[in-house]
């Protein structure tokens, strides 16, 4: 089992490096392949889709969306895709030299995609599109996300605090829409810049490093004072002018 598990990750990163580097005929195959192991790989058919399109096979590629939206009726990509597609004449050439964005390269400890809380209402949500760039903005001990200072949602306290902490060093840190729907926003965070001071701490650490940290740290602070943090009503944060 783990070595089939290892093959299909192989096989999912050199899919999304075709992608990357605009090899669409090797994309193709590559997805192909994925799909026969996952007929339910909804990220597969979506980059299935994608070369189908930009190779010129438009009915191959509706195919792959309307698979995805079988599998998930609120899927973003797919969604907007098919509505696109209603109208051919609508549809803007696409050079097969295109390369997709690559801002969800993922490096360990440098990136990472964050599901965010307390989020819009679903009509501000449904202008989000993948690949937005958005704003991220330190109040009262939370770090809110925003779409040109309309607010989108929240990260988690536990991951907030701590890029908090490296933001207030002078670290700098992107974030881009990963996917949404009316309910939930996934975005993708990486670490653009980091303080000296920080320079062995990763951005982002996974759950059982979290769990060694989180120990490590209680036991630096056995003898502190523990004092617990006075938050505001993320609604009053929310409305809070810039």
């Amino acid at each position: 089992m783990h070595v089939q598990f290892f093959i299909k990750m192989s096989l999912k990163n050199q899919a999304i490096q075709t992608a990357l580097s605009g090899d669409w005929q090797n994309a193709i195959v590559l997805n192909k392949n994925l799909i026969k192991e996952d007929p339910n790989d909804i990220d597969a058919l979506n980059r299935l889709a994608l070369a189908y399109l930009i190779v010129g096979k438009t009915k191959d590629a509706k195919s792959m969306y309307q698979k995805v939206i079988k599998l998930d009726p609120l899927n973003p990509i797919a969604q907007r895709s098919l509505n696109k597609l209603k109208d051919k004449k609508t549809i803007p050439a696409i050079p097969k030299s295109y390369k997709i964005n690559n801002h969800f390269l993922e490096q360990p400890g440098k990136t990472k995609v964050i599901e965010l809380i307390n989020i819009a209402q679903p009509q501000i949500i449904e202008r989000l599109r993948t690949g937005l760039l958005l704003e991220l903005s330190v109040k009262r001990f939370k770090l809110f996300v925003l779409d040109n200072k309309q607010y989108i949602g929240v990260l988690p306290d536990d991951i907030g605090k701590r890029l908090i902490k490296f933001i207030k060093a002078n670290g700098i840190y992107e974030a881009f829409v990963k996917s949404a729907s009316p309910h939930k926003v996934a975005i993708f965070i990486r670490e653009v810049k980091k303080s000296a001071r920080f320079k062995d701490q990763p951005s982002f650490i996974s759950t059982l490093d979290s769990a060694l940290f989180s120990a490590k740290q209680r036991s630096l602070r056995s003898k502190e004072k523990y004092e617990t943090e006075d938050l505001q009503d993320l609604e009053d944060a929310s409305q809070e002018e810039e």
